[in-house]
């Protein structure tokens, strides 16, 4: 091998390896970037005034409700209202979303305080309503197996099917799992 050839596959082999260097570069800045903007779209924590009582009055708990939600770029999303926590799923996919362990632990801590947990399955208006049935099936069935999975008692976990499966709201609404708290 003559001296140009090793010097010129040195070169083609130092513009490749700073071809990928600048390539690694952007995407780290890019996912950089990308976990930052998540960051900053964050809620602030929900806020507690407890006053003192009137005299001779028992002090009261301050209860706290709040809402939670958390939205994933491909239609899976979690949202927790007044006690009902909705799991909402991507079309055609019974994957809980990412970030679903904060609404599960108000299940769990639910659960462990006397309460049942009651699951129904919902599905939207496209496609054919036999599989969007079977599909809100397991979904509830997914997220009943995860709550089993994290030690919730089977016998504390109730799966109903509604009498209307068809989810209220626009289909991205519509496709959820309800998990209800009941005494």
């Amino acid at each position: 091998m003559s001296d140009d050839d090793s010097q010129q596959n040195f070169i083609l082999g130092f513009v490749m390896a700073l071809i990928a260097l600048v390539i690694f570069f952007v995407v780290g800045i890019v996912l950089w970037h990308k976990g930052h903007n998540v960051a900053a779209a964050k809620p602030a924590p929900a806020a507690v005034v407890i006053s003192a009582p009137p005299a001779g009055a028992a002090p009261k708990l301050a209860e706290v409700t709040e809402t939670v939600t958390v939205v994933i770029p491909d239609g899976a999303s979690i949202r927790v209202v007044d006690g009902v926590v909705n799991f909402y799923f991507a079309t055609g996919s019974a994957d809980l979303a990412p970030g679903a362990a904060e609404a599960l632990a108000a299940v769990i801590k639910g659960v462990e305080s006397g309460r049942k947990a009651v699951i129904s399955g919902f599905h939207d208006t496209t496609g054919d309503a036999a599989i969007n049935e079977q599909l809100a099936k397991k979904r509830a069935e997914m997220v009943r197996d995860v709550l089993v999975g994290l030690g919730v008692p089977a016998a504390k976990v109730d799966l109903q099917k509604p009498a209307v499966t068809t989810g209220s709201g626009n289909n991205a609404e519509a496709r959820r799992v309800e998990v209800k708290l009941v005494d």
